[in-house]
């Protein structure tokens, strides 16, 4: 090592001491620290919550619905894209949805760095704490005014569709296998709930 090099233990105590205290992040720190870390982060009101890393289960079951909705859009002029990528709440709240979807790939809320808003986005329920999807989540999408929401929870196997009325998100359907999970605000756009969770279990480790 040269004389002059500071050393890995320096660097991260370096930029330990440089980040914002929790409470104090602002819009700007939070999408810079978005973009250069892997792991999944999100901003409420000054505070960084880090997300537990992504399962197999978890990835799989968005895969269908995601491959669904990309072909759709194609063929609509819209265009998907699947997290990690943050989506601005309002000012002092970003989520990155597994899936967001606009309707137009010309939308101006559409960034390379972030989106500003989305016409309908998709979480896949994380077992660690199921809450922040079903309730916290819902509620936030619905304060960016997201017009359609999907929650797709593989422990239940099932698919909700929310759309959103008023100020607050109303159940368009709750579909499990057997069911085509449908749209609420794109005509045609459906899922076989089948294929969401119709993959194999992980391999033993052993």
């Amino acid at each position: 090592m040269d004389a002059g090099a500071t050393t890995q233990e320096a660097v991260d105590a370096l930029v330990r001491n440089a980040a914002p205290p929790q409470g104090c992040w602002s819009d700007s720190d939070y999408l810079w620290l978005a973009g250069h870390t892997t792991r999944l982060v999100e901003l409420t009101d000054g505070s960084i919550e880090a997300l537990a890393r992504p399962t197999e289960t978890h990835q799989l079951s968005l895969m269908s619905v995601y491959t669904t909705f990309a072909d759709y859009l194609k063929a609509l002029g819209g265009t998907a894209i699947i997290a990690p990528f943050p989506l601005r709440i309002r000012e002092g709240k970003y989520r990155e949805p597994d899936i967001l979807v606009l309707r137009d790939a010309g939308d101006p809320r559409r960034a390379d760095a972030r989106w500003t808003g989305a016409d309908l986005v998709v979480e896949a329920v994380s077992p660690d704490d199921p809450r922040r999807d079903y309730v916290v989540k819902r509620g936030d999408y619905a304060e960016a005014g997201i017009p359609e929401y999907w929650i797709v929870d593989p422990r239940r196997e099932a698919v909700t569709v929310l759309a959103l009325e008023g100020d607050a998100y109303v159940e368009h359907g709750i579909h499990r296998r057997g069911d085509t999970a449908r749209s609420a605000t794109f005509d045609g756009l459906s899922v076989q709930v089948n294929a969401i969770f119709d993959f194999g279990p992980p391999a033993s480790s052993g």
